[in-house]
């Protein structure tokens, strides 16, 4: 997972233009330019996402159990799983670094997932994907 050190790289941020303080007289500073942040409009949005929200709202809807989905959840949903993805992608090309391939192939996420805790509930989820 990611930590507090990688989120100074990234390119939201960097694109608010909002760094990350540490100490408690900067972080009201930065507190005051989150606060002066003009709201970002929906083709904004769609620009800071690799994965459709099209189709996104579509897998959601499939759902009996929903039956409305707010913009802004969808973009939520988009975003966290791009999150997820790079972070088993990163998890995953450790494994492949460690036996010194190029490559990322399916024993790699699966030992990325067998090994790493908070990716415990997806055990035994791609023997099903063949």
């Amino acid at each position: 997972m990611e930590n507090i050190s990688s989120m100074e790289e990234s390119p939201i941020l960097e694109q608010l233009n909002v760094p990350i303080n540490e100490n408690e007289e900067s972080q009201e500073d930065s507190q005051e330019q989150l606060e002066s942040i003009p709201i970002v409009d929906e083709e904004q949005k769609e620009k800071l996402l690799q994965l459709p929200m099209g189709r996104i709202r579509n897998i959601a809807k499939m759902d009996p159990d929903v039956n409305l989905m707010n913009q802004e959840a969808v973009f939520l949903i988009a975003k966290s799983t791009e999150l997820f993805i790079d972070s088993l992608a990163k998890e995953a090309y450790r494994f492949t670094v460690q036996c010194k391939k190029k490559t990322v192939q399916k024993k790699d996420v699966e030992q990325a997932i067998d090994n790493i805790d908070e990716l415990a509930f997806l055990e035994g989820m791609l023997g099903q994907c063949t």
